[in-house]
C-alpha cells in the first residue's frame, strides 16, 4: 500500500517535473559526454561505495549528503527527479528507509538498473540471494539480476526488519559485489576492473570484521543502549548486547513521543547497571534521547554518537572503523 507521504511526494514531483525537465532539456546525463557511467545513490553512504567500486569509470551523484537530513523523511525536488531520470544505475537502501528514491524512480519512469541493499541482508524476508556464500560468488552476473527490468520499486517498511543494513559490513560487501556486477553489465569491457575494485573493497571490509572480532573478545556481552536502531547490526557484530526496550527505539525512529512506561523501563536499566555505553543517533535527537544521555552521564556511563550519512571527508571503511574504535574506547573507559 502506498503511504500518504509517498503519495504526496509523487504528486509534488508530478506537478513540478514538467517545468524542471523543460528547463533542463539540454542538460546531458551525468558523465554521458565523457563515457563514464552515471550512478545515482539515495545517500552518500552508497554513493561512496559506488565510487570505490567504479573508480574513474563512474560519475556518482548522491541525493542525501547532509548529516542533518533524515533520509526517512527527506522530501526530494524536481531536480532530484531529473537526476534519477538520467541515471544508468541507481543504488538505494530499500526496506522503506529511503522511500523517496522509489518515488523518484516511479515519477521519472527511468529504466536504470537498481541495486537495493536490503536484499543483500541475511535478515531480509524471503531472501535467498546470499544464504549460501558460494552460490553468490559463482553464479553468473546476469542470473542474479535477470529480472532487474521488473524491479519492484515499492520497498515499504517490513515489520520486525531493521532496514539500516549499511551498519552491517558483511552485507555491504555483498552490495559492493552487486554494484560491480551491474556496472559490468553496463560496460562489459571494464568488468575485470569493477570486480577487482569490489574485491579490494571486500578485503577492507574484512579488516572491519577483524576489528569487530577484537572488540568482541575484549567486551563480549556488554550492554549497549541505542536511542534509535541505526547501529544495531554493528552492535550485534561486535558481540555486544542491545538492551534497549524496542518500544523506545521505535518511537524515536518514528518521531513519536516515548510512552512514560517505556521511559521508566529504560531508566531502570541504568539503575540496574545493565548499560555500559549509550549510542545516540545524531540525526534523530529529542527530549527522551537527551534524558537518556543525561541519565548515563550522571552515572559516569559514556555516550557516543553515530550518524546515518557519511561524515565529510570519510570513506565508508574509515567511517565504520572510527565507529568501531569509538565503541571500543567507550567500553574501555
Amino acid at each position: 500500500m502506498t503511504s500518504p507521504r509517498r503519495t504526496t511526494t509523487l504528486l509534488g514531483l508530478a506537478a513540478a517535473s514538467a517545468f524542471a525537465l523543460a528547463g533542463c532539456a539540454g542538460t546531458p546525463a551525468a558523465g554521458q559526454d565523457d563515457g563514464t557511467i552515471s550512478v545515482v545513490a539515495s545517500t552518500n553512504v552508497y554513493g561512496q561505495i559506488a565510487e570505490a567500486v567504479g573508480g574513474d569509470l563512474v560519475d556518482v551523484t548522491s541525493i542525501v549528503t547532509n548529516e542533518s537530513q533524515d533520509p526517512h523523511s527527506f522530501e526530494p525536488s524536481a531536480r532530484d527527479q531529473l537526476t534519477v531520470s538520467q541515471a544508468d544505475l541507481i543504488v538505494e537502501n530499500g526496506g522503506g528507509y529511503d522511500a523517496f528514491i522509489d518515488a523518484l524512480i516511479e515519477a521519472s519512469g527511468t529504466d536504470a538498473s537498481v541495486v537495493t541493499a536490503v536484499e543483500s541482508s541475511h535478515d531480509w524476508p524471503d531472501n535467498d540471494g546470499h544464504e549460501e556464500e558460494a552460490a553468490h560468488e559463482t553464479e553468473a552476473p546476469d542470473e542474479d539480476h535477470a529480472d532487474e527490468g521488473d524491479h519492484d520499486h515499492d520497498h515499504e517498511h517490513v515489520e520486525g526488519f531493521n532496514e539500516h543494513v549499511w551498519y552491517d559490513p558483511h552485507t555491504v560487501a555483498h552490495v559492493a559485489e552487486d554494484i560491480a556486477e551491474e556496472l559490468a553489465e553496463l560496460s562489459p569491457e571494464d568488468a575485470e576492473t569493477f570486480a577487482a575494485n569490489a574485491a579490494a573493497f571486500s578485503a577492507e571490509v574484512e579488516g572491519l570484521e577483524a576489528s569487530l572480532a577484537e572488540l568482541e573478545e575484549a567486551h563480549a556481552g556488554a550492554g549497549v543502549f541505542v536511542t534509535e536502531p541505526v547501529p544495531a547490526y554493528l552492535i550485534a557484530a561486535a558481540g555486544l548486547e542491545n538492551v534497549t526496550p524496542e518500544a523506545f527505539s521505535e518511537a524515536v525512529e518514528e518521531g513519536q513521543d516515548v510512552a512514560p512506561a517505556t521511559l521508566l523501563e529504560a531508566i531502570a536499566l541504568f539503575e540496574d547497571d545493565r548499560v555500559a555505553v549509550v549510542v545516540a543517533n545524531t540525526q534523530t535527537a529529542g527530549a527522551e534521547t537527551a534524558q537518556i544521555v543525561g541519565e548515563a552521564g550522571g552515572r559516569g556511563i559514556p555516550s557516543i554518537a553515530f550518524s546515518e550519512t557519511l561524515p565529510e571527508g570519510q570513506t565508508y571503511i574509515s567511517w565504520m572503523q572510527a565507529n568501531i574504535e569509538a565503541l571500543n574506547g567507550a567500553l574501555g573507559a
